[in-house]
């Protein structure tokens, strides 16, 4: 299993796993156990209530969290009365739970994880990591910088 899906499907004991993150089985009504797992739960939909949970665990207001994931605040509250979110949209707050995960999972502490995640980064050229989450080659550039301050050379 590659690093990637390792990191979907679990966690160390000292850090908040993507499930967790994103509400658990009671927002989920599922427990992934493997990145496969992930690819249903995406496919299907996740409900929108996990946009409020993580919202509320990185603390950063709805619009804030809108821009993060890269879908409108309006769309985001439309989900909201519909009650899930779109595979594509699913994807995008999963990618978001993943980061804010490994981020915890290197820094051992998710407050520390999120002054990171907000503030701007010289390796990132001054861009906040939380701006660029709403990309996949921006998420991979944030998840390279963490692995680069996991091996010391520090970014």
């Amino acid at each position: 299993m590659s690093t990637a899906a390792a990191s979907v499907a679990t966690a160390s004991s000292s850090t908040r796993s993507v499930e967790s993150l994103l509400g658990g089985r009671g927002v989920l009504h599922v427990k992934p156990r493997t990145a496969l797992d992930w690819v249903s739960v995406i496919r299907h939909g996740i409900s929108s209530s996990a946009v409020e949970f993580l919202a509320k665990t990185i603390q950063v207001t709805q619009s804030e969290l809108a821009v993060a994931l890269g879908i409108p605040e309006r769309t985001l509250a439309r989900r909201k009365r519909e009650g899930t979110l779109n595979s594509e949209e699913s994807a995008k707050l999963v990618r978001l739970a993943r980061v804010v995960e490994r981020a915890e999972e290197i820094f051992e502490d998710l407050e520390t994880a999120l002054t990171w995640l907000k503030t701007p980064n010289a390796s990132l050229f001054r861009a906040t990591p939380l701006s660029l989450l709403d990309t996949d080659i921006g998420a991979e550039s944030v998840m390279d910088t963490l692995g680069r301050i996991e091996h010391g050379v520090f970014a």
